[in-house]
């Protein structure tokens, strides 16, 4: 209740009015007193705050509101700048409007409260009326009315349904070991989501590292809101019509991932932990024997002395230099643990350097923070601070001297033994000194920059980085997985939801432990999750201490060759994933892709039995089920599907009952995808054969994919050393064009082999007007998992007669008709 309401009742009310509103815990941003237009923003006073409106793009509007004047801005977050825009503002007695080609905003007076309206007049976000933006204490919130039949997606790692309504979630990176499917919160915080509602989206992005809470209608059939413990309400309201767009939007601001090294795409094989270095040659060399395709291993902290940092248990492994270059002779590279904590111990030459660098998180009378964790005691270098990453920087030259080529930093949420780091403890925050409460929840992102800038120099080559904990913004740096997961069907498929809301949240490099970490997976729960894992943008297997050894071979010779094949298609589609990396440097989108993505509208896809699925890429639509599944239920967006295995054809917007087999995973290939392909390798240190196969699927839609190459491993790349082309399929003309080459980059490849499907009915086919010789040919992605089925009949390859092209000179523009 607001005091000008007061007035509007009777007069014997009106004491006990006057006394709510002088005497209520919650403080409400109340009514705007003066407007103030500079340029193409608004500062606004209100009863009892300070707010600017500013336009940070035509579709991109930024809202701050505090109780004291705004401080300087600064943010880890986001990296643009506000982008000059044409911007119309005018105020009355009632409102102000601001007004771009995109959107309009209107900020009502009396009390203050914004609601947000595409061009044409249709609003699509505003503020609960009466309640808006309050404190209660130092915490702030924003109330969101929500829209009849509103949904909500995204918010990052975050469990539950695709579909977020009716939920709530807190943001605080937590060390969640073994953490059931729906727990919250866990690893990373990324406080963006996206509405939708009405055929319109828009996004929000709450850029606040206090701990943050959303909830979409929890415990609640009035509104929708979000806010945090401390701080500004500051957040970004992002409006596209399309959800791509939107994600494009919010990484313009967040910024994007660079190229990875190629070798990262690859497969990954972790294990905590192996040792010692014969263990981890025994593991390299069973992978070359069993013609299992790798380009990882990865050592857990047991490869340490003792668990500290930058250090080496020499018993197990004498001679770092030496094992990497071995292994690297053999097509692998070596990825390493590291955790923030730098144990206490008098001569460790890390923690004489924290010391005398004084670099350490500190408590307000200056002495260091300890806490315990693996190593013992331990303080925690403050990666807030840019002497701290300068330092951090110098002590990975001991890991590039050794020559690894991977980091990945873990416990830092921060971890500790307790869980229950003090408050009080005093950080850098870039000049701004700030509290735990403040700094948590970026801590790990700090520490993946610090990571990422010391290998980059240290390396000499593009570093391959991964983290558990985050914040927005982390695909600059880092690769992300899910942490410490279960070996259960439940968490395969919550692991599919969680990398496809990191997707949702502008995170392309995602993973999770395939097989689970914790427990033992069953024969086909590891041979389903090994599947789904060559559709993951990063794909590791990896399993706790104490548990089972989880290699492919550990669950008998079936699911052995299960986890050849689809690790062997997984390493085929390399040309294909690179390509899928290098629209996400671009744009920001996804590998793997919600369906909210492409069918927003749809509301067959926010289905639980269908919410899992999901596209890898542009082309494949990838249905994950539970491992003893006998039967499942697929539903096929608008358009035209493949089945991968044997081309059989099926109409979009249907569902369809299917019967899984322990040894395929379905997958379907829309309609006038481009598939790049390469020949099997063991390794992306070997190198292919000189034939890139690309496939091309007959459909109605007007197709252009972008097919890119570099050399795989150094940032020569952002100087033009690339090769890239775009192919257009366009079925209304018939044609299938090559448009011109770009880049100084010689590809890899000298001939091209097209492989034509669903193009039984075209019988003529022409480059630049002249006839082509065309064959018919057999494609199958699939080797049968044995010699003869269970009724002793001999077992031949599933797949689909094509037609077939070979194109010798692939550097000149060409076009193809049919």
């Amino acid at each position: 209740m607001n005091i000008k309401s007061c007035f509007l009742i009777p007069f014997a009310l009106l004491a006990n009015c006057l006394t709510f509103a002088q005497t209520s815990p919650v403080k409400s941003v109340g009514n705007i007193t003066s407007v103030a237009i500079e340029g193409q923003q608004v500062n606004i006073t209100t009863d009892n705050a300070f707010a600017t409106i500013a336009v940070y793009a035509p579709n991109v509007i930024r809202v701050r509101i505090d109780k004291q004047k705004l401080a300087p801005d600064f943010s880890y977050a986001v990296i643009a700048q506000a982008q000059k825009t044409q911007t119309n503002i005018t105020q009355n007695t009632n409102e102000v409007n601001v007004v771009t080609d995109s959107l309009k905003v209107t900020i009502t007076k009396s009390p203050f409260a914004i609601t947000f309206y595409t061009p044409d007049g249709k609003i699509i976000n505003q503020d609960e009326t009466g309640l808006t933006t309050s404190w209660v204490n130092e915490s702030v919130t924003t109330y969101k009315k929500m829209q009849d039949g509103e949904r909500f997606v995204g918010l990052g790692e975050k469990t539950g349904n695709l579909d977020r309504k009716g939920s709530g979630y807190t943001n605080w990176n937590t060390d969640a070991f073994g953490y059931s499917a729906g727990q919250d919160p866990i690893y990373s915080t990324i406080p963006f989501y996206i509405g939708i509602h009405h055929q319109v989206n828009y996004g929000i992005f709450l850029d606040n590292t206090y701990q943050s809470d959303f909830n979409f209608g929890a415990s609640n059939n009035r509104f929708s809101f979000f806010g945090a413990r401390g701080g500004e309400m500051n957040y970004y309201f992002i409006y596209n019509k399309r959800i791509a767009d939107i994600i494009t939007s919010y990484t313009a601001l967040t910024g994007r991932m660079k190229m990875p090294p190629l070798w990262s795409l690859g497969y990954q094989q972790n294990r905590y932990s192996y040792y010692p270095e014969t263990e981890v040659f025994r593991i390299a060399q069973t992978l070359r024997e069993k013609k299992i395709p790798a380009d990882g291993i990865t050592l857990d902290i047991h490869y340490m002395d003792h668990y500290k940092v930058f250090t080496w248990d020499k018993d197990r492994f004498p001679d770092p230099k030496k094992m990497n270059d071995k292994l690297k002779d053999m097509g692998f590279k070596l990825t390493v643990i590291v955790d923030p904590g730098v144990k206490i111990e008098k001569g460790y030459g890390t923690y004489e350097r924290g010391l005398t660098a004084n670099i350490f998180a500190k408590y307000p009378d200056s002495t260091n923070y300890s806490g315990e964790v693996w190593p013992g005691w331990c303080h925690f270098p403050d990666f807030t601070n840019p002497k701290t990453r300068t330092w951090w920087a110098q002590e990975m030259k001991t890991y590039g001297a050794d020559g690894i080529s991977g980091i990945w930093n873990d416990m830092n949420e921060i971890a500790s033994w307790g869980q229950k780091m003090p408050d009080n403890i005093i950080f850098d925050y870039d000049g701004k000194k700030a509290s735990h409460l403040q700094t948590h929840n970026v801590y790990g992102m700090q520490m993946a920059r610090s990571s990422y800038e010391g290998a980059k120099e240290a390396f000499g080559k593009r570093p391959f980085i991964l983290t558990r904990a985050g914040y927005a913004g982390l695909q600059r740096y880092t690769a992300i997985w899910t942490g410490d997961n279960r070996s259960e069907d439940s968490h395969m498929l919550a692991g599919v939801r969680l990398l496809n809301s990191l997707g949702l949240s502008g995170v392309a490099f995602t993973g999770m432990d395939i097989g689970g970490f914790t427990g033992n997976p069953s024969i086909s729960l590891f041979a389903r999750w090994i599947q789904i894992g060559a559709f993951n943008p990063y794909f590791r297997n990896h399993t706790a201490v104490n548990t089972k050894s989880a290699e492919p071979w550990t669950f008998g010779e079936e699911v052995l060759e299960i986890s050849r094949n689809y690790i062997n298609l997984r390493y085929k589609l390399m040309p294909y994933l690179y390509s899928a990396f290098y629209e996400a440097t671009q744009n920001g989108q996804p590998l793997m892709r919600s369906l909210a993505i492409d069918y927003t509208f749809d509301a067959n896809i926010y289905n639980e039995q269908f919410q899992n699925q999901y596209l890898f890429g542009s082309a494949f639509l990838v249905a994950p089920f539970e491992g003893d599944a006998k039967f499942g239920k697929v539903y096929f967006p608008a358009g035209k599907w493949y089945d991968l295995y044997n081309g059989e054809v099926q109409n979009g917007g249907q569902q369809k009952i299917i019967q899984l087999s322990q040894s395929k995973l379905p997958v379907y290939v829309k309609e006038s995808s481009i598939i790049p392909m390469q020949s099997l390798v063991q390794t992306t240190a070997q190198k292919p054969t000189d034939t890139l196969t690309i496939h091309v699927y007959q459909g109605a839609v007007k197709n252009t994919y972008v097919y890119y190459e570099d050399d795989g491993e150094s940032y020569n790349y952002e100087h033009g050393d690339f090769y890239k082309r775009a192919i257009t399929y366009d079925a209304a003309k018939n044609t299938i064009v090559f448009a011109k080459a770009e880049g100084t980059l010689t590809s890899k490849f000298k001939n091209i082999k097209l492989m034509l499907h669903g193009f039984a009915n075209s019988t003529s086919f022409k480059m630049n007007g002249a006839k082509m010789s065309i064959t018919d040919d057999f494609v199958s992605f699939l080797t049968p998992i044995s010699k003869f089925d269970p009724q002793g009949n001999a077992n031949t390859a599933e797949g689909e007669k094509v037609k077939s092209i070979v194109i010798k000179n692939i550097n000149d523009q060409f076009s193809i008709n049919f």
